[in-house]
């Protein structure tokens, strides 16, 4: 039998290759769906994640050859959808419409929309999803709000929530204005709540042509010129009159309409209110045998208004009212999904007085409930939703235990304060459960069975447990309670302020049951040795970003040799390798020296230090590394490098506005560039999950890809999706937050290559030189053994600098460093890091906002370019801009030279003495207009050119620190 819908076939151009491109072309792509077209398996065909225009084009002439498939004729039924399709059929029974999210109807909600607190009023949504509701109605009308403004606002930040977005979503309000601008940002198919016949039938016909033509689905409240409809007869005559309409003259499918023919309060003690249940009942019986394929609701929270302050008979009217008003045929109700209470847990006689109410079969039955309800209310009878922390089969300590590993904190206290008491002291709370709960968390992450960020999670549960318990300890005996793994001591060393990967290693040794001492940033070699001497140290872990950092590391390395230490250094940081610490690190140092490249391995790498056999093993590594190293083998001399320099046109663009500008630049703006595989990288989420899935993808696309993962792959996928989202809330808060932006810097000097490899750049009257690296390798591509000064035209024969060359700078500034030292100081490593590995991908993002302001407008030398998001981060430009310390620009000492140009402290940036920037979210360097730039690669370089480079460079460091302030 055939499928009685449409299909559509959507493909991406194959899957990503390991740069996240696509390389199918438009033939291959039209090729694969050829077969489908021939066998007439589809209606509809169109292109998903890397089609271009000419895939869409070569799909559309294939598409002319064949016929669609067949769409048998079927009984309609009304579908919504989010990013999950929702079919509102007769076998899906019923329909809970979450709620919470109606500023009319919870002061919560309200409470957040007026504070801007959309992470929680969000929650509100998410709460209600788990909780069952199928769809969320969403109203934002209040005399006080903007409410257009909310609901377009709310509904795009629910857009972003997967776990929100995938129900549908009904706008509900009674300003026309709100539901367009609703109907013009939501996704999906949603449903409007309402319209009525209440402003006559010129204007209800209006306002339905306007939702059919925006695709949505409607409900029809009962009210009409007369007012609104409260008895059988009015109810029927109201709704026959709109579906004519809607189905007669609008063209509406009767599947897309729903009757809402008014839940009004019963027990209210006025005579003519006693039949409002029971007539709503009877008018859905009727709507359902007379109105073809018409849906029926209603707000169900209206008809226990009597009963405010008593949620227990409010619950109960509510849940019997469903099971009446169901089984005449309702199809959906407004109804809060976590508080529907089973008709079998009702009470006899609760049950009896509350249907004599509804069904209004006595005429006391209002005085009987009412005074019911009295008991109820003076008992404190309750209905709760049990804590996770409160599972009443486990004994204190193993709540204990369980809440830590899955990094839960609230109840956390009582908790302790039982297992305490259980087990006699708060050291043996330390070392029983809490011990138990981190080894648990250190073996699953091991196991790959727990990630990173709920690592984290854990972590930050475990300081507060241990600060709750601290004032306990000290009272029961001095010192400290020992680790039962190792201590160790880690910093980021003198001259460094970057500390991401440091507080990463930290948070993972922890829950490995390491005691962890963390000496912070910019820590000399003499405190980091006396601190792991008077600490009886078993580790010392160092840690850094700029180069600097990497002699700075043998200096600690020849201290704990000149102390006759013994103990493992551990080695880590962007700049660092494992050839550098085989050949210039670990020969300052007899001890066991380590490079832990990940952090994730770093447990099992410190247990393996252990072994004699191991540690002879790295030994013998390291000295093959060095061998091959001092070899050079296939490198080129460097005059014989020089001669192969490539032979160039320069273009030499003249700049459109010269000298300094300083630029605030948007963070909404930023965020569109950040690069998330790189976010990712960072929290340790393995590389081949971060290739494969396209961040900047949509919904639909994402959630695809999630469900054929392997299963094996899953978890770790879900858990790297919580993390982006999260990360979106980071941003969303320091998008509302950091008033300003994001500051940046760029300024334009003449600039000329010398012949050589340096270039040479004019300031206040004074030639300066930027000594530049030469690449010994011949490349692949062309044979070139190029420098970054090739990039730049020679310097004429007068000595004049015809060309130019950009300097730039750009930070995040203090506000953010302010909120990650708040979440220091509280003991949250999770939200520190969060908020560092954001910050860290947001000046990144902002620096390709600056670049291309720079290509486009300020140098102006690629005026037309119009590139993608995702190819601007894919580099596809004109031009580069290698940043201060890294392989192409590897003399941090620059840094001090270009300050002299851009002036950091106008900006708020300082310079530690080795010339790292703090902010440590901030980011500089040169900026380079050569079209052929782009093909710049660091090359191999021997060591000799190493020693001539430092020969070469602009000034000595000494030279340079006299522009420190």
């Amino acid at each position: 039998q055939p499928y009685p819908y449409a299909v559509s076939v959507y493909p991406n151009a194959g899957l990503p290759n390991e740069m996240g491109e696509y390389d199918e072309t438009p033939s291959m792509m039209a090729d694969k769906i050829r077969v489908m077209l021939q066998r007439r398996w589809v209606n509809i065909v169109g292109g998903c994640c890397g089609t271009t225009p000419q895939h869409i084009k070569a799909l559309a002439e294939l598409c002319k050859q064949y016929a669609p498939r067949v769409v048998p004729e079927v009984e309609p039924e009304m579908t919504l959808a989010g990013l999950e399709p929702l079919c509102v059929t007769p076998r899906l029974n019923f329909v809970n419409v979450g709620e919470r999210c109606n500023v009319a109807g919870s002061r919560k909600f309200l409470r957040l929309i007026k504070e801007g607190n959309i992470d929680e009023a969000i929650d509100i949504a998410r709460n209600q999803v788990d909780a069952g509701a199928q769809i969320i109605d969403i109203n934002m009308d209040d005399a006080m709000l903007d409410a257009r403004a909310c609901m377009t606002s709310f509904l795009s930040r629910i857009g972003v929530e997967p776990d929100v977005a995938r129900v549908p979503v009904m706008i509900d309000s009674s300003d026309w204005n709100v539901v367009i601008g609703g109907l013009k940002c939501v996704q999906g198919r949603p449903i409007v709540n309402s319209i009525s016949l209440k402003e006559g039938e010129e204007s209800f016909i209006k306002k339905a042509r306007d939702i059919k033509e925006m695709g949505a689905a409607v409900v029809v409240m009962a009210f009409d010129e007369k007012g609104q409809a409260d008895t059988f007869e009015r109810r029927i005559e109201v709704c026959d009159r709109a579906y004519r309409l809607l189905t007669g003259k609008v063209g509406f499918k009767g599947c897309d309409i729903v009757f809402d023919p008014n839940v009004l309060a019963v027990a209210t003690g006025i005579e003519e209110h006693a039949d409002y249940a029971l007539d709503f009942i009877r008018a859905v019986e009727w709507i359902k045998s007379n109105l073809p394929g018409a849906k029926v609701s209603g707000g169900v929270s209206n008809l226990s208004f009597s009963f405010r302050g008593n949620n227990s008979v409010r619950e109960a009217m509510h849940a019997l009212f469903l099971y009446h008003a169901i089984a005449k045929g309702m199809d959906m109700a407004i109804v809060n999904a976590a508080a529907i209470m089973p008709v079998d847990d009702i009470s006899d006689e609760l049950r009896e007085a509350i249907d004599d109410v509804l069904l209004n079969r006595s005429h006391d039955a209002t005085e009987r409930l009412v005074a019911i309800a009295e008991k109820i209310k003076s008992g404190n009878v309750t209905v709760a939703a049990e804590s996770p922390s409160e599972e009443p089969s486990l004994t204190p300590d193993k709540r204990v235990e369980r809440m830590l590993v899955k990094g839960v904190v609230d109840g956390m206290e009582r908790n302790l304060s039982d297992a305490m008491a259980m087990l006699g002291s708060a050291v043996k709370v330390i070392e029983g459960p809490l011990m138990a709960g981190m080894n648990s968390v250190g073996e699953m992450f091991g196991a790959g069975k727990m990630f990173l960020p709920q690592v984290v999670k854990s972590a930050r549960t475990m300081k507060q447990a241990v600060a709750w318990l601290t004032p306990f300890i000290e009272r029961e005996r001095r010192g400290k309670v020992s680790s039962k793994a190792g201590k160790m001591v880690i910093a980021t060393v003198k001259g460094d302020v970057h500390d991401i990967g440091k507080n990463i290693v930290g948070v993972i040794m922890n829950c490995n049951g390491y005691d962890i001492i963390d000496m912070g940033v910019m820590v000399p070699a003499e405190d980091i040795v006396d601190k792991a001497i008077a600490e009886n140290a078993d580790f010392v872990g160092l840690s850094g970003l700029i180069t600097p950092s990497l002699e700075e590391m043998c200096n600690v390395a020849r201290l704990m040799e000149s102390k006759r230490m013994k103990i493992p250094l551990l080695i880590g940081g962007a700049t660092t390798s494992e050839l550098h610490t085989a050949v210039k690190i670990a020969p300052c140092y007899s001890g066991p020296v380590l490079y832990t490249r990940d952090a994730a391995m770093m447990p099992a790498a410190v247990r393996r230090l252990g072994d004699e056999a191991e540690v002879a093993r790295l030994r013998d590594s390291q000295a093959e590394l060095c061998r091959k190293h001092s070899s050079g083998a296939g490198l080129l001399y460097l005059s014989e490098a020089r001669s192969k320099r490539p032979r160039l046109s320069y273009p030499c663009y003249p700049v459109a506005h010269p000298g300094v500008h300083e630029l605030n630049i948007d963070i909404a703006e930023s965020r569109e560039f950040i690069n998330w595989r790189a976010f990712l990288s960072a929290w340790k989420i393995d590389a081949s999950l971060a290739s494969v899935m396209d961040i900047k993808g949509c919904d639909h696309c994402r959630a695809q890809w999630l469900a054929s993962v392997p299963s094996e792959k899953v978890n770790k996928a879900a858990e790297a999706m919580q993390l982006l989202k999260e990360a979106g809330r980071v941003l969303d808060r320091l998008q509302r937050d950091i008033v300003g932006g994001i500051k940046a810097k760029v300024a334009f000097v003449e600039a000329a290559s010398d012949g050589g490899d340096d270039i040479l750049f004019n300031h206040d009257g004074e030639t300066l030189r930027i000594a530049t690296l030469r690449q010994q390798r011949p490349s692949e591509r062309d044979g070139h053994c190029i420098a970054l000064s090739d990039y730049i035209a020679p310097v004429e024969s007068d000595g004049k600098l015809r060309d130019s060359m950009g300097m730039f700078a750009v930070t995040v500034g203090r506000d953010i460093e302010r909120i990650i030292e708040s979440y220091k100081n509280e003991g949250d490593d999770y939200r520190a890091i969060l908020y560092q590995t954001v910050a860290d991908r947001l000046v990144e993002a902002a620096t390709e906002v600056m670049h291309r302001k720079v290509r486009v407008e300020l140098w102006g030398y690629a005026p037309d370019e119009s590139l993608s998001e995702r190819h601007v981060l894919q580099q596809y430009y004109k031009g580069i801009r290698p940043a201060i310390g890294y392989p192409s620009l590897p003399d941090q000492s620059l840094i001090f030279l270009t300050d002299r140009v851009l002036r950091y402290s106008d900006m708020g940036i300082t310079l530690t003495e080795s010339g790292a920037m703090s902010p440590a979210a901030s980011t500089t360097g040169l900026i380079i207009s050569h079209p052929d730039s782009r093909y710049f690669v660091v090359g191999d370089v021997d060591n000799g050119q190493r020693r001539l480079y430092a020969e070469r460079r602009a000034m000595s460091l000494d030279e340079l620190k006299r522009f420190l302030p």
